[in-house]
């Protein structure tokens, strides 16, 4: 039997010496960013996405290994398990083959085949099975008694006991599994009556798709629509083709017992086989749908906390609104709240004058240097109008996805943070920090509530919850963390950190001030040896004497950067400063067992440019001033758009009115691309062209192609 890092090897292509290096660590309590960022010697350099897949894949390898030892338990407990079978099941490695295997020995409930034993007839069902008689009535009259009145009740339960053999041999059901790979599908078709209510599902009122490569989107939708009462799901097979493959295998001889033998075969096919592979193939398209639809919300997650911060600006935001005014909220360069207010620029009022004013004032008393105006109602108007104010500043005006913003302002959260203030102000202050830093405040939020995936209500919640995790955890790391001004939120995603941990920093930063080196970060209660390892080289502290405090160089390297700057006669600071000085350094002098050129040539970039953030640069799109509506579109427009959301099939696009618009993946490019991601991520900025408008159904088709 391979081991577990063996088995992950073939079927990664990852060295088996990287995954055996990645397990151990795992298995010490070593966090994917820890390891990825600071043991690229132990790894071989893997990034987090491939140490997560090794963990990923080591856990499941495990869970087998539990389930065999059951198996094996369970077979062994009734006098079955032969070194040949034991052999069998060790070696097996899908989840499907190893309950195959199982299936004969698994304890029966009181199946038809069951009853059967229990009247004596498993011997007459040999007797069929052996296929050399051409009496079986004859034969069947040795089993009549009382609880079996005549040869037909006794034929009749011997098939039955045939039939559940059949269904329980690995030939058998995989057999039908080859049947089902080549030409099973899934349709749907609108239940009756359901038309109307059903619109949105309009594309699967009579749809069919081949089942075992069904477009993720496509089988969620069917889904969705089948658990609201819309659609109606059947499976369809080629039932003869699989029943006469199954023949063949147990079918041998032209007697009266093969006829019955055929007999069971279809039965069993029917009743017992078809049934169980139609849900195993439903199952595997719906973890399929579920994975892929997983990753793309995992990619869009990504690279939306990963859009570029503003800095540390004095920033004015807007939730704007119509008929209750638009919220305004200034903020300081850390995001703290320093006014709130309301203006009335848009209809039914339309007190431009005195929204103005305000606005003006605002402007110059607080400092204001860029105003962040929510992207949802009255957007637009809002922003026509802020055009239009004359400020003593440079002020600039940026519009903000505020996506999630409603589900931040009335979390436990905001409350905790503005107990006094309502939903409204805090929905401002969660569109003006984004604009700061869109990680820092979107980590607050509920990744499923960001409004950038794909049914993502209607997959996995598990596995939804743990690659959103996973990729809020990477993204908090990559950029790393300001431990003395850093929200509860924030800390928990720090490597080897969590809720405990994060709330004992915060409270002893609340008592005695702003923690001045890492090495302080030892007296937090609770953090021990371990945690402060797993979590010191992700938090920065600028404002410590030790330069490398407010940098990714881990603690445990300060002595190997303090020996270079020795051994070319300079200080710490002056390494950093003095690119010269760094040219000196001679690499090869320093690696040893522990430390490679993977990690000296990380501490050197690090050096360069201590604590650099990983972001790109920030940048504004300027959306068509003539266009506020969807009634002013029309096909051949050109317009600037940001995307808003990927899907397998398309992307949609701000194009600055409320509605979006999608482009096909077919618009999107003028060659073959078989995935949105291929072209564009989410924030980027793109051209589009109008192609139709349908204002009755509210939706903008548009293309990239030919601009």
């Amino acid at each position: 039997m391979n081991s577990i890092a063996n088995i992950i090897s073939s079927a990664t292509g990852i060295p088996e010496k990287s995954v055996i290096g990645t397990i151990k660590l795992l298995d010490e309590g070593a966090t994917i960013p820890f390891i990825s960022r600071y043991r690229k010697e132990i790894t071989g350099g893997l990034d987090e996405v491939k140490i997560q897949s090794i963990a990923e894949q080591n856990e499941a390898l495990k869970e087998l290994a539990k389930r065999k030892d059951y198996i094996k338990k369970t077979i062994d407990e009734i006098g079955a398990l032969s070194d040949e079978l034991a052999a069998k099941i060790d070696d097996c490695l899908n989840a499907n083959e190893l309950e195959d295997i199982y299936l004969p020995f698994k304890p029966k409930r009181r199946t038809r085949a069951e009853v059967a034993r229990t009247l004596g007839l498993e011997p007459l069902a040999k007797i069929i099975m052996a296929q050399h008689s051409d009496n079986i009535t004859a034969r069947a009259r040795n089993f009549i008694n009382t609880d079996v009145p005549d040869c037909d009740t006794a034929i009749k339960g011997a098939c039955d006991i045939i039939a559940e053999w059949i269904s329980e041999d690995r030939r058998a059901r995989s057999a039908v599994r080859s049947s089902f790979k080549a030409s099973a599908h899934i349709s749907s078709h609108v239940v009756k009556g359901k038309e109307n209510e059903g619109e949105k599902y309009r594309n699967y009122f009579d749809c069919s798709d081949f089942l075992p490569r069904i477009a993720s989107h496509r089988m969620l939708a069917m889904l969705r629509g089948q658990k609201e009462g819309i659609l109606k799901l059947t499976v369809t097979n080629d039932n003869q083709r699989a029943i006469d493959n199954i023949k063949r295998i147990f079918v041998r001889n032209s007697t009266e017992a093969s006829s019955l033998v055929a007999d069971a075969v279809e039965d069993s096919y029917k009743r017992l086989i078809r049934p169980s592979i139609e849900t195993e193939f439903l199952t595997a398209a719906k973890d399929k749908s579920d994975d892929e639809a997983v990753d793309m919300f995992a990619q869009n997650v990504r690279q939306l906390l990963f859009a570029p911060p503003l800095g540390k600006k004095r920033i004015l935001a807007i939730d704007p609104g119509f008929r209750t005014g638009c919220k305004v909220v200034c903020l300081d360069q850390q995001g703290n709240l320093m006014h709130d207010c309301v203006i009335y620029p848009t209809p039914p009022r339309n007190d431009t004058d005195n929204a103005a004013k305000t606005i003006s004032m605002l402007a110059d008393r607080y400092n204001i240097d860029a105003i962040a105006l929510g992207n949802g109602t009255a957007s637009r108007e809002t922003e026509a109008f802020l055009r239009t104010v004359n400020f003593n500043r440079n002020v600039k005006i940026y519009v903000v996805n505020e996506n999630g913003a409603s589900v931040y302002s009335a979390s436990q959260v905001a409350r905790d943070e503005f107990p006094d203030k309502d939903v409204t102000v805090r929905g401002a202050v969660s569109i003006g920090r984004r604009l700061l830093d869109p990680l820092a405040e979107l980590v607050k939020i509920d990744p499923k509530s960001i409004g950038v995936g794909q049914y993502q209500h209607d997959v996995d919640q598990t596995k939804l919850k743990n690659a959103l995790s996973f990729v809020v955890e990477s993204c908090v790391n990559s950029v790393g963390v300001n431990v003395n001004t850093a929200s509860l939120q924030l800390l928990s995603y720090v490597s080897g950190l969590g809720p405990v941990l994060a709330k004992n920093i915060i409270a002893y930063r609340t008592e005695n001030g702003d923690f001045t080196s890492r090495s302080e970060l030892m007296k937090v209660p609770r953090m021990g040896e371990k945690a402060f390892k797993m979590s010191a080289g992700f938090l920065r502290i600028p404002t410590s004497r030790n330069p490398l405090d407010n940098s990714a160089v881990h603690p445990e390297r300060y002595k190997l950067v303090a020996q270079m700057a020795d051994d070319i006669n300079c200080t710490v600071d002056r390494l950093i400063a003095d690119s010269n000085a760094r040219t000196k350094i001679d690499l090869a002098k320093y690696v040893t067992d522990d430390v490679g050129l993977p990690t000296l040539n990380d501490i050197m970039a690090e050096l360069e440019k201590p604590g650099r953030d990983p972001r790109e640069d920030f940048s504004q799109i300027e959306f068509d001033d003539t266009i506020h509506s969807i009634e002013d579109l029309h096909p051949g427009m050109l317009l600037n758009g940001i995307v808003t959301n990927i899907t397998q099939f398309g992307i949609f696009v701000d194009i600055g009115i409320h509605t979006g618009g999608l482009v096909h993946i077919s618009e999107m490019s003028d060659k073959y691309i078989s995935h949105p991601s291929q072209v564009v991520g989410i924030n980027d900025h793109v051209t589009v062209k109008v192609l139709d408008v349908d204002t009755a159904r509210n939706r903008i088709s548009l293309t990239m192609k030919g601009i």
